[in-house]
């Protein structure tokens, strides 16, 4: 690449151009896992969607490969690569919400926490994750599994529509009447099709909800974790739950059932009176509360900074054998940081058909996190592998299907589990859209011609 072409670039785009021996690249390619340390070419901080058009064009002539960050918080950390541009959209937070008609056109640059509550400010929200610093666009484009998922379905299932720059360097509105076949591939496998700069979201009334949980010895998995599949088992579709293995602040190891309940306050105290009087818990956070505050419960579990590798997969129900083996490896677990979270999908999210968008995995089911977390590379290989055993332990009792959003760097070989039935079709718009396969620096699917 000549530095004409460089300084051509600078002169085109109203945000920064950074290069290696520029104030801010750093900062730039730094990102959520700690273990990543990948280099960029060039950072594009793009300023809106005419600098992403520009940047993808400007990739194109120059043979450059194209990472994509949005909240940087895949723990892939496909978001940076050596040697390309990575086209960051970090700036770009825009959002208008319409409480007339109860929707909200956001930019990718923003995280969960300022989406939630700019639509808090007019009692609405939006189903999106579970931790407030994850950004909207990747979290939406994998399908988007959070507390809201029972009652109003995944972030994918309230999208209206995207305006997306493909890879021919074209911005386009993709929607249920517009490049439909696009809007739907972008539900669930988004990140392969283009850049999306602009969201539309479905906004639903949302005010004060039941949250928090109940916390128990170790010792007392076994009977906790069988309630937790009965009390789970069937549960309404304004309850959202799950279950998790991490440590007390005094390092003593737990199990603990969590909750968020979103319809009327005084019928959840009812329905969760049955949780909250299991065999004598340690300790009980569940309270009315903002959803706003809802979400920002598990923001400690996803901190900045720390090294991270994650395994995950999904489970029909916990068995007993599968609770022994979680049971056993939270005890011998190598570092304190490191929680194993069991996130429950259930009810207006399993009711959608299979086929009618990419995210594929529309049943009742139990989404296993294993977050292992460090801070010193001299801890990386006993943290590695004592994920790897546990994720293999746990395989007897999993789905042969994955969740894009939590696939590490190691697993290209089960992108095709993260789109089951659709994986076919996803082949077939790749060709489509992207036939030269421009965005492969994700969790690939590629063109079948």
């Amino acid at each position: 690449m000549v530095k004409a072409a460089l300084e051509e670039l600078r002169a085109r785009l109203r945000g920064d151009v950074l290069t290696p021996t520029d104030a801010g690249y750093d900062a730039s390619r730094q990102i959520f896992n700690a273990m990543i340390d990948r280099r960029p070419a060039i950072i594009a901080r793009c300023a809106d969607a005419a600098d992403v058009v520009t940047c993808v064009g400007f990739a194109r002539a120059q043979g450059l490969e194209v990472s994509v960050c949005g909240g940087g918080h895949s723990v892939a950390g496909k978001a940076v690569c050596d040697g390309a541009l990575m086209i960051d959209l970090a700036t770009m937070k825009g959002i208008r919400v319409d409480p007339e008609h109860r929707s909200a056109r956001a930019e990718p640059g923003l995280r969960l926490g300022e989406f939630d509550r700019a639509c808090q400010k007019f009692g609405l929200a939006s189903p999106t994750g579970v931790a407030p610093d994850t950004g909207i666009a990747g979290l939406t484009l994998g399908g988007g599994i959070g507390w809201l998922n029972g009652k109003y379905g995944l972030a994918c299932d309230n999208l209206l529509s995207v305006d997306i720059v493909t890879a021919d360097a074209r911005l386009r509105v993709a929607s249920p009447t517009e490049d439909a076949d696009l809007f739907w591939a972008v539900r669930g496998a988004g990140a392969n099709f283009g850049i999306v700069t602009s969201f539309e979201y479905r906004l639903h009334p949302i005010g004060p909800v039941l949250g928090g949980g109940v916390v128990y010895p170790l010792a007392k998995a076994g009977r906790v974790l069988r309630f937790y599949q009965d009390f789970a088992d069937g549960c309404r579709d304004e309850l959202s739950t799950t279950a998790a293995f991490s440590r007390a602040e005094d390092g003593t190891p737990v199990v603990q059932i969590g909750v968020a309940w979103c319809g009327r306050l005084e019928e959840g105290e009812r329905l969760l009176g049955r949780l909250r009087s299991f065999d004598a818990p340690i300790s009980d956070t569940i309270a009315p509360m903002g959803y706003v505050e809802l979400q920002s419960l598990m923001d400690p579990v996803f901190p900045r900074g720390r090294r991270q590798y994650w395994k995950s997969g999904f489970l029909r129900h916990l068995e007993p054998a599968a609770i022994d083996v979680l049971a056993e490896f939270a005890a011998r677990v190598p570092s304190l940081h490191t929680p194993v979270v069991i996130q429950q999908m259930h009810g207006a999210a399993a009711r959608v058909p299979a086929g009618a968008t990419a995210f594929a995995h529309r049943y009742e089911l139990l989404d296993y996190l294993i977050l292992s977390q460090w801070m010193s590379p001299d801890d990386d290989e006993r943290n590695i592998r004592w994920t790897r055993e546990l994720h293999a332990a746990l395989k007897p009792y999993a789905d042969s299907a994955a969740y894009v959003n939590d696939l590490d760097v190691d697993e290209a070989d089960r992108v095709a589990e993260a789109y089951g039935v659709n994986y076919e079709r996803l082949g077939a718009l790749k060709s489509k859209y992207d036939p030269t396969n421009f965005f492969h620096l994700n969790h690939n699917v590629k063109p079948t011609v």
